[in-house]
């Protein structure tokens, strides 16, 4: 690590007018003293992680850090943005481009991915470069960002970049468009773009010292950095209210998140970088997204330690937080008149009035300002409406028990329904709140798959058809078969990318592919009825109604919340058996890795690998069926499993988590063995 304090580099001026940070900043992009008590902190959180990891955290009051591999080069995912933004800046300062130029959004500009122009913006809009910078930092969009590197030049970032010194920070193609790259083999290696945590964290400090272009453009782009939507990084684990100026960065293997927080301590900058993660779900629970956001913690409460519990906490006009609000609904119920003021947690100039009448009638200072004698004044806060009672009343309060839990009946579990079937049969034998309808997430693909089977089932040519994925697939959101526009197939191998990794994508190529043969619903729209998607769902629907499915009703091929897209846990078991009938449905919903070669445009080609999400399958007596998940379904699993001749078939709708429809599962069965007179 460099000591910027060793090294004599005076501050200089690059060509295009950009004025660097001074010596300490343009030749010690590694801050100068290693923090051991941070580093403490941090040190295990990264050396249990499984995967690739390179941090830099600065305090940028004292300079007091703690690195690791920092000058490693990794990707970047959608970070690169970060430097974009600051090449725009440079441009608009040299009067190159201007922040209100028009920018007009086509139809062949849109890619896949986050954003909003895509989903809601028509071909043929205009927006200012202002505005697709805004929404390329807060809401990562990938078609602005794509503009605004069309309004700039793809290699302008790159430039800037290696005159600042950054020689790892570049981008390397469009997103979604690798055919633009102007480094292949970076692409090949790195992606999207690649960084270091020391030089980003370098761009953030002159960010926050308004030296990167000017102060009025390093304040810009702190804006931008601050309205940065994603909060499940950086700031996940920070106190309430805490500003974070951040640029995040997600793709299947990369995670990363650098920015400035906002401390009382002080700016603290930030940059996490992980690649080759073993973790490569999405949403909070990631192990790389965690990781982020416990060093941000860990960082926070070094430089800014929690007072001591016998530390006097003074409360003045300023002050904000649920402090305040308990403060506000106090003052409202102590004085006589109440002051009525709105529980904001703001304290303005009506709470501090409140204050000092407060303070007036109990005799003491009227200052505005709450310290202990007016703490003490108050009594118990009222933190919540209603208000908390009196310990002495809870302490008094006697509550009932409920009876012991009865020894026999099914297991203790999670989830909101289940249900057991005979496997011969059909008939449920055990169940609860079976016949309740519930969202059902992508257990919905059982149904795609027997629509389809149910095809081959009377001309297996069927299978050997191929499929070219469409625009409209490829940008599919949820769980995806990673199958790219213009890539081709046949149907038997994307039926696994529809099973295994339970690929929302692929539920809808298949439809649109096999649509057109159906009708389409009675009643049903013009548009609707002539698109062979919504006609596939039509027929759906049908099935569902052949097989005696009275309570389930599909809005699409996938699973992805829709208000009238609900089921039973007893339909779904009517619905598992119907598919286990056929041999090819067991076949594909008991294997666990299926590995596929995809056709692009071109004939380039490309290798892909599907593994089933189902975690049943590796244990002995275990054949599939499903699973699913979404925010308003909970975690969900069809099930089948086998002792001896005696088969099984579990549902378990909403459970707790990911972890625990399994557990349920597993219970259920253990109990309907032993029901089944089945012994260890």
């Amino acid at each position: 690590m460099r000591d910027p304090s060793v090294k004599r580099c005076p501050a200089r001026k690059v060509a295009g007018g950009l004025v660097l940070l001074t010596a300490a900043i343009l030749c010690g992009r590694l801050p100068a003293a290693e923090d051991a008590r941070l580093a403490a902190r941090i040190k295990p959180l990264v050396s249990r992680h499984k995967g690739q990891v390179s941090v830099l955290v600065k305090h940028l009051g004292s300079g007091r850090s703690f690195a690791w591999k920092s000058d490693r080069p990794m990707p970047t995912a959608s970070l690169i943005k970060l430097a974009v933004m600051v090449e725009v800046y440079r441009q608009v300062e040299k009067g190159r481009v201007d922040l209100d130029d028009r920018l007009k959004l086509d139809e062949d500009d849109k890619v896949p991915g986050s954003g909003l122009l895509r989903k809601y913006f028509t071909a043929g809009s205009r927006l200012t470069l202002r505005d697709a910078v805004r929404l390329m930092i807060a809401v990562s969009d990938n078609t602005a960002t794509n503009l605004v590197l069309d309004h700039i030049g793809l290699e302008s970032t790159n430039r800037t970049m290696s005159r600042l010194g950054h020689l790892n920070t570049r981008i390397h193609a469009k997103v979604f468009r690798r055919e633009t790259s102007i480094d292949p083999d970076r692409s090949q290696q790195f992606g999207l773009g690649s960084t270091t945590a020391s030089e980003t964290v370098s761009l953030l400090e002159a960010i926050h010292r308004g030296k990167l272009v000017s102060e009025s453009a390093s304040q810009q782009m702190l804006e931008h950095l601050k309205a940065c939507e994603s909060a499940e990084r950086i700031p996940r684990f920070l106190p309430s209210g805490t500003v974070v100026a951040h640029k995040t960065g997600s793709v299947s293997q990369v995670r990363t998140d650098a920015g400035i927080i906002d401390s009382p301590a002080g700016g603290i900058a930030i940059c996490v970088l992980t690649s080759k993660n073993a973790d490569r779900t999405f949403g909070p629970a990631n192990a790389a997204s965690r990781l982020i956001a416990d060093i941000s913690r860990e960082a926070f409460l070094h430089f800014n330690p929690r007072p001591s519990p016998k530390a006097a906490v003074t409360l003045e006009a300023g002050a904000s937080g649920w402090l305040v609000e308990s403060l506000q609904r106090t003052l409202n119920a102590r004085l006589d008149p109440s002051p009525g003021l709105s529980i904001d947690g703001e304290f303005g100039p009506a709470t501090s009035r409140a204050v000092k009448a407060f303070q007036t009638a109990k005799k003491i200072p009227a200052t505005g300002r709450v310290g202990p004698k007016t703490w003490q004044n108050l009594g118990p806060l009222l933190t919540s409406d209603p208000p908390v009672p009196d310990p002495s009343v809870i302490n008094g309060e006697k509550l009932d028990r409920r009876p012991p839990d009865p020894l026999d009946g099914p297991p203790s579990v999670t989830c909101r329904a289940w249900a057991i079937a005979d496997g011969k049969t059909g008939e449920v034998l055990w169940q609860h709140n079976a016949r309740r309808k519930l969202h059902f997430a992508s257990t919905t693909k059982i149904m795609t798959a027997v629509v389809v089977l149910q095809l081959a089932e009377a001309n297996p040519a069927v299978l050997d058809q191929e499929i070219v994925f469409s625009e409209r697939a490829d940008r599919t959101g949820g769980s995806s078969a990673r199958v790219r526009a213009g890539e081709r197939l046949t149907v038997g191998e994307l039926l696994y990318g529809l099973l295994l990794p339970s690929g929302n994508d692929a539920s809808v190529a298949l439809g649109e592919h096999f649509g057109k043969r159906f009708r389409p619903a009675r009643d049903e729209t013009p548009e609707r009825a002539a698109d062979p998607l919504w006609r596939f769902v039509a027929e759906m629907n049908r099935t569902a109604a052949r097989l005696g499915m009275t309570a389930t009703h599909y809005e699409n091929t996938h699973g992805l919340t829709a208000e009238t897209h609900l089921s039973t846990a007893a339909d779904l078991l009517t619905l598992a058996r119907a598919g286990w009938k056929m041999k090819r449905f067991r076949q594909y919903v008991g294997t666990r890795q299926h590995g596929c070669r995809l056709v692009g445009p071109g004939g380039r080609q490309r290798n892909i690998v599907w593994r089933n999400t189902n975690r049943l399958l590796p244990t002995e007596g275990y054949d599939g069926v499903k699973t699913g998940t979404t925010s308003a379904a909970g975690a969900c699993l069809v099930s089948t499993g086998r002792r001896g001749k005696d088969r099984l078939f579990v549902v378990v709708l909403g459970a707790a988590a990911s972890a625990a429809r399994y557990t349920d599962s597993r219970n259920l069965y253990r109990w309907a063995w032993i029901q089944r007179g089945h012994k260890k």
